[in-house]
């Protein structure tokens, strides 16, 4: 085959142009072989200081945690412990001081004569369970009978000549002692039968005695033995 000047001189045109391509090619062969081995041995060390550093991001979100999980333990402790006294306070098992006032009821000296009822002299537990629920009303804080904490499961009953509290005989003088504000307390009483009381007092020469003290003490009150109670469990 014949070729012509001009198609000569193309096809060496070509050929220049196909070896600048080629020597091109090698070069960024060898471009992206150095970007190889710069990656190669560069981004697992950037890899590893990731990793190093995750690692010990997650030991100190850890400690963080512990830390959060110390101070709200010891937050939750002071709070159950709070918790726990009030709850004893109100079932009334722990022994309580401050102002209030201080009853004093007693059986009368007097005899009865002719067709008188004998027990219009003595002091009965209706007036003790009526002088109770006007302390309460009158808000009382804490109450007690000659040594004895009324607590919710105080009983008051007559038991010939005594009146039994807490499952212990009582004898006159009877001494209630209530914790609160002297004023309300003793306007509660008023109005919850005081008076007639003083008319007993006046009639039979029972005792019948008020003062406001600054400090009443209530002693502690015992646990209640559950034999048969129990509490319900979650989920039944």
């Amino acid at each position: 085959m014949h070729l012509d000047k001009k198609e000569r001189s193309l096809l060496g045109l070509s050929t220049i142009l196909l070896g600048f391509l080629f020597v091109l090619l090698i070069k960024a062969q060898g471009v992206a072989g150095s970007q190889v081995t710069f990656q190669e041995t560069a981004v697992p060390s950037l890899i590893k200081t990731e990793q190093e550093n995750q690692q010990l991001s997650i030991e100190n979100a850890k400690i963080q945690e512990e830390l959060v999980k110390y101070a709200q333990g010891q937050s939750a402790s002071s709070l159950l412990n709070q918790q726990v006294h009030e709850a004893m306070m109100n079932a009334g098992l722990v022994e309580l001081v401050g102002p209030g006032v201080q009853i004093t009821l007693d059986d009368s000296t007097r005899v009865a004569t002719g067709d008188e009822d004998q027990n219009k002299y003595y002091i009965h537990e209706e007036y003790i369970r009526e002088i109770l629920n006007a302390l309460w009303n009158g808000g009382a804080e804490a109450v007690a009978i000659n040594g004895q904490r009324v607590t919710t499961h105080t009983e008051v009953f007559c038991g010939g000549s005594f009146i039994q509290i807490n499952g212990t005989r009582q004898m006159p003088p009877y001494v209630i002692g209530a914790i609160g504000d002297s004023h309300n307390l003793s306007a509660a009483l008023k109005f919850y039968g005081w008076d007639r009381l003083g008319e007993f007092q006046e009639q039979y020469g029972i005792t019948r005695k008020l003062e406001v003290l600054d400090n009443i003490i209530t002693p502690a009150g015992k646990l209640k033995e559950y034999r048969y109670a129990e509490p319900v469990k979650e989920g039944t």
